[in-house]
């Protein structure tokens, strides 16, 4: 999949492998999404396959890997990946104990801070702090594009889990209602898993969530 303005675009590949966390795995397949044009670009996220994230680079300059939040699935090959790429990682701050969890004896390069924004292929991406799947999470939203890389707090059909450690669904629920449903509605939902869909598809469906959570 890619949407482009211009030169500009988002590629999807995928990779499979697992997730742990309290003592359980789980398979599962994870997507893998570089925004860039055709010269440079930044990873986001980096799970299960390191060349299978590089068939998606195709060659190009990586910026940085971005990470939406620290579960091992999502990160496992950060560290990997900046050094094959020569690129630095990048995580929220929040996320740094579930970070050691999966990497101890190494550390993300630079810290995300809500409201950043980091720069690729002439373009803006806006860092979104979306707490709740896990403290640290963060979704990259892309005004050019009209997308919104939301890792795993916004699926199709409503927030991402919230059953395990480090998580919380009040939390989740007021990051979605706060900071992605206020996204314009014809905003794209990328996510982590899965397939996409839109702000306004999801919108409607928030007192769901809610009263699901009670």
């Amino acid at each position: 999949m890619s949407a482009s303005t211009g030169r500009l675009r988002l590629d999807r590949g995928t990779a499979s492998g697992t997730f742990s966390l309290d003592g359980e795995v789980f398979d599962v397949e994870n997507a893998i999404w570089v925004l860039g044009d055709d010269a440079e670009c930044v990873v986001v996220d980096a799970p299960h396959d390191l060349e299978a994230i590089a068939a998606v680079v195709a060659g190009r300059q990586v910026r940085a890997v971005l990470c939406t939040h620290a579960h091992d699935d999502h990160v496992r090959l950060a560290p990997a990946a900046g050094e094959r790429f020569g690129a630095p990682t990048a995580l929220h701050r929040a996320d740094l104990g579930l970070w050691t969890l999966t990497h101890p004896d190494h550390s993300p390069n630079q810290l995300l801070e809500d409201g950043q924004v980091v720069a690729v292929a002439g373009t803006e991406v806006h860092v979104l702090h979306t707490p709740g799947h896990s403290p640290g999470s963060v979704s990259f939203y892309v005004p050019a594009l009209e997308s919104v890389l939301t890792g795993d707090t916004l699926f199709a059909g409503g927030p991402g889990a919230t059953g395990r450690s480090y998580s919380d669904f009040p939390t989740i629920v007021a990051s979605i209602r706060d900071r992605l449903l206020t996204l314009p509605p014809e905003t794209a939902v990328l996510p982590g898993h899965g397939g996409t869909t839109t702000v306004g598809d999801e919108a409607p469906h928030l007192q769901e969530w809610i009263d699901r959570g009670r």
